[in-house]
């Protein structure tokens, strides 16, 4: 298994789970860091006996942001000749696999951008979330003012965006930013849970799901639906769905197997 500097990882049967580890920087999100956790993820999506990631932080801080003093100094021509941020921080949206964001403590600015990547936040109580660029001088640039809209619609995100305002737990499961809301202490489990429900599927299925979901906020109801039909039509080609039938008609629980 690849040694990291700053990130953990832990696979248990069919669920890996990645914890970010710069405590000394509330999880500050630094390149070093973000091309570590792109190796997870394209190690998890090679590894056909996973179905599921977690992504979480420390009961403290998901991940308090960018490293600013990283970015501090960066030039116009730099950023855009390294393509800063899109180079090594939009793997985990491209992850075809499901991925769980499990959040205690703050979220904020690439925190709450990396949150939003994944494809369900799990809150705990505790959680903070917001884009606070603005005081910065800057807006966000991985993702906060696209996906943020798309979750909790324009006028809540705009505000966030203007006033740099964080939200709580509550509020965000309010807004439609995260999936539930859970106590600090009941946090891992409660992903685990998730994760190993949603790891105990057909991985056919669970591709099919996932990749529907997120073409719904990209097409109209037409295309979409019409999207959904064919790669529905076309789980009726694979083992599982015969399985999964038969165990329904049968009154047991399916098996399907890993790879």
């Amino acid at each position: 298994m690849t040694e990291y500097r700053n990130i953990l990882v832990k696979t248990e049967g069919g669920v890996v789970t990645v914890t970010l580890n710069r405590p000394n920087a509330l999880n500050a999100l630094n390149s070093e860091l973000m091309d570590e956790l792109s190796d997870a993820v394209d190690g998890y999506e090679a590894d056909t006996s996973l179905r599921c990631m977690i992504i979480t932080g420390s009961e403290k801080a998901f991940a308090a942001g960018a490293d600013i003093k990283e970015m501090a100094g960066k030039s116009f021509s730099e950023a855009y000749r390294e393509d800063f941020v899109t180079r090594n921080w939009e793997r985990v949206s491209r992850a075809r696999k499901p991925v769980i964001a499990a959040v205690a403590g703050f979220a904020l600015g690439g925190g709450c951008e990396l949150a939003m990547m994944c494809d369900f936040i799990i809150a705990a109580d505790n959680a903070k979330f917001g884009q606070p660029e603005i005081n910065l001088g800057i807006g966000p640039g991985a993702g906060g003012t696209q996906r943020l809209t798309r979750a909790v619609g324009k006028a809540k995100a705009m505000e966030m965006c203007l006033t740099g305002r964080m939200i709580d737990a509550a509020e965000a499961e309010r807004a439609g930013l995260v999936a539930r809301v859970v106590p600090l202490a009941q946090l891992g489990q409660e992903a685990k849970v998730s994760a190993e429900r949603i790891a105990s599927q057909a991985l056919p299925a669970l591709l099919m799901v996932k990749e529907c979901v997120n073409a719904a906020s990209e097409t109209t109801l037409s295309q979409g639906i019409r999207f959904e039909r064919r790669l529905f039509h076309a789980l009726f080609a694979t083992v599982e769905q015969k399985e999964g039938m038969a165990a329904f008609i049968e009154k047991r629980k399916p098996v399907f197997d890993r790879e």
